[in-house]
């Protein structure tokens, strides 16, 4: 393995599953922000564990929770902060690095059909 293999870079806070894809999705997003419930649908996740997993990207400061009523319907906004998006800048960086450290042989690039043992 090269010297320079180093997983220091990989931010917890975002590299859980349903917090990747959560910050994923804002940053694809245009205005970088998405409803709950949009949420809730595009990442096949139940009200509570996305509620969880926000509240450790808002707690860290990556995204911003608004809550606010329409009409008598509550309805919550959630917003990816520009530490945020710096977050997940350096988090796709890093994760950059350790795939460009794996040989490419190991990445099946000699037989990307998978037709070797």
């Amino acid at each position: 393995m090269a010297d320079d293999f180093d997983i220091s870079g990989i931010d917890e806070v975002i590299h859980g599953r349903l917090r990747l894809g959560v910050m994923a999705y804002l940053a694809g997003a245009g205005a970088g922000s998405a409803e709950f419930n949009e949420l809730k649908a595009r990442l096949q996740a139940s009200d509570g564990n996305l509620s969880v997993q926000l509240r450790k990207l808002e707690e860290a400061g990556y995204v911003a929770i608004e809550k606010t009523f329409v009409g008598r319907k509550p309805l919550t906004r959630v917003r990816l902060t520009p530490a945020g998006r710096k977050a997940f800048v350096a988090y796709l960086d890093a994760i950059g690095r350790l795939v460009d450290g794996v040989p490419k042989t190991v990445r099946g690039a000699e037989d990307p059909a998978g037709t070797k043992p």
